[in-house]
């Protein structure tokens, strides 16, 4: 492949890449471009040996979060068979470059869209269905922990509607 054709199809996925950041960013004020894709998508968990200060779940447990459930105040696993709030169906890493936490959490919605959208379809309706990506703050970010949670919950806001079983 010419240089030339690099370029161009490089430039094509930036423009894609700001274009989507446009329209995902809430208020239309502060627009940021997120960084190129890290060539490493979903990954395993993080080395047994690390421990993340932050809620990190590997992909098929169930859990309750505080922005969902107000009778926590973090994070937790639970039973997949009793009523919770989400599971996780990825872990990703995100890439390095990022410099505040709307810019975290917009890119680490951008990598668990794909998944988020193959776990909807799997479900066979029954939704709607959501995106809830669990991550590192920006100081923890800076510190080299990128490891991060993509999630679907069924709904998006306390006293919604909870899972009672494992996602398909």
């Amino acid at each position: 492949m010419g240089e030339r054709r690099i370029r161009a199809v490089v430039a094509a996925v930036l423009v894609l890449v700001v274009g989507v950041a446009v329209l995902l960013w809430p208020d239309g004020k502060g627009k940021q471009a997120l960084p190129p894709p890290p060539s490493a998508s979903p990954s395993p968990s993080p080395s047994p040996s690390r421990v993340l200060p932050y809620p990190y779940f590997t992909p098929g447990t169930c859990f309750d979060h505080p922005q969902l459930s107000e009778a926590i105040t973090r994070a937790e696993a639970r039973p997949c068979e009793q009523a919770h709030d989400g599971e996780a169906i990825a872990n990703v890493v995100l890439p390095d470059g990022l410099t505040n936490d709307a810019l975290i959490g917009r890119t680490l919605r951008e990598l668990c869209k794909a998944l988020l959208a193959e776990w909807e379809q799997r479900q066979g309706g029954g939704g709607p269905y959501y995106g809830f990506p669990i991550g590192p703050y920006l100081d923890f970010y800076k510190q080299g922990m990128h490891e991060a949670t993509c999630t679907m919950t069924v709904s998006n806001q306390q006293h919604g509607r909870k899972l009672t079983g494992h996602l398909k």
